[in-house]
């Protein structure tokens, strides 16, 4: 059976699901190009800017659980519509800030939280559930890839905008693209309809979010995937918003920024078919560490070699392959190690680990430059750790290469 035809019936969901998960991650990913005009004219530091990104990633990930938790009691279509609210309302206060107050708010608090009921976790969660066991990771792979679209489109227009109109018409036309989230959010939460396989004996579906909390952390596969996922989201939001300011320090053109995010997105897609299918083939775990050691060694090529337009479109186009890809490996394995019912809440979990490490790639770049007036000791801090991290999580996958869950999955 082809798997279009296995796929038909959770069409609109998985469609209304990439399209949410395109514009929530995209219109992120490209906060960044508009740094240095806003902090030049409402008169905030870099520090202040991307202390507002590192809010939103702190209310990101610790928001996450309770709404993987929510999803159970009110279903997923409350939550990701209500996600998709917060978001227009974050983007517009944005665009009208006179001052670091509505920036924190509008681009942390509510962003954050925004992130949390429509990005990457709640979209694999719906994924997961919408479709059967034997292709779960390939469509993971397929809709992440959907999902990376978002900056080919986004950072372009909001690149042309900035440079034409200014910073604010940029946010403001940030606004416009955010409100197709909310019917996407609609159509994804048809998954509210798709009955749960049903649980079995001591089965985790059975279990209290508390219960099911302490399971996930009592299995050791579990806790190293968490820990090093923290590198994670060091590294990647550290390119994410403090690229743009180093290629404008390096005398490049501003639309280049604009062009190696477009790179990221565009290889995101290609990256996350590839890992979705291996996922479904080999290892997750190993998987996931052979990704942040590749990471950390393109990290390492590209800072120690003079920036160069070439240079940094490669450079995006490596990252973008190995980007995303993380998505569909993690939920792969959340869903495998603890089932579907909690898979929303657990993945949280340790996504509240991702995102520490985001606050860190964002406000430690922003301070470490402050400080010594250059990205260097920031990168090599992210390779270091990028390579422990990675080098962790392989040796673990392969050691306990079938470590099993401790209740039976959904």
């Amino acid at each position: 059976m082809s798997l279009l035809k296995v796929l038909r019936p959770s069409l609109p969901i998985l469609i209304g699901t990439s399209i949410m998960l395109t514009l929530s991650m995209g219109l992120r990913q490209s906060l960044g190009i508009f740094m240095q005009p806003l902090t030049h004219d409402i008169h905030i530091s870099v520090s202040d800017f991307t202390l507002a990104l590192a809010v939103q990633n702190l209310a990101w990930g610790f928001l996450q659980p309770m709404a993987g938790a929510m999803t159970v009691r009110y279903g997923f279509r409350t939550i990701t519509v209500t996600g998709a609210v917060l978001y227009i309302a974050g983007l517009a206060l944005m665009a009208t800030a006179h001052g670091l107050v509505a920036i924190m708010i509008g681009g942390g608090v509510l962003i954050g939280a925004s992130l949390a009921c429509t990005a990457n976790a709640m979209a694999m969660s719906v994924s997961a559930r919408a479709v059967p066991p034997t292709v779960r990771s390939t469509v993971l792979g397929i809709v992440s890839a959907a999902g990376s679209l978002g900056a080919l489109v986004s950072a372009p227009i909001g690149q042309m905008l900035n440079e034409g109109f200014g910073w604010r018409v940029g946010l403001a036309g940030f606004v416009i693209l955010s409100i197709a989230m909310i019917p996407a959010a609609w159509y994804a939460g048809r998954v509210d309809s798709v009955p749960l396989p049903k649980p079995v004996g001591d089965d985790i579906g059975n279990a209290t979010a508390m219960t099911a909390a302490k399971t996930a952390f009592s299995n050791a596969s579990f806790v190293v995937m968490t820990c090093a996922y923290m590198v994670c989201g060091m590294q990647l939001v550290f390119l994410t918003t403090h690229l743009p300011s180093y290629l404008a320090i390096c005398g490049l053109d501003p639309m280049l920024s604009a062009q190696t995010l477009g790179m990221i997105g565009g290889f995101n897609v290609l990256g996350s078919l590839f890992f979705g299918w291996a996922g479904q083939r080999w290892n997750k775990l190993a998987l996931l560490g052979a990704i942040y050691i590749l990471r950390s060694l393109a990290l390492a090529w590209y800072f120690m070699l003079p920036a160069t337009p070439a240079s940094t479109l490669l450079f995006g186009a490596i990252m973008g392959f190995l980007w995303m890809g993380v998505g569909p490996l993690t939920a792969g394995a959340v869903a495998e190690m603890f089932g579907l019912r909690w898979q929303a809440m657990i993945q949280g979990l340790a996504f509240m680990s991702h995102q520490i490490g985001s606050f860190l790639g964002a406000y430690g770049g922003g301070v470490i430059y402050d400080t010594f007036g250059s990205y260097t000791m920031a990168w090599r801090i992210g390779v270091a750790l990028g390579l422990t991290g990675g080098i962790i999580q392989l040796t673990f996958a392969l050691i306990r290469p079938s470590q099993p869950p401790l209740l039976k999955a959904a």
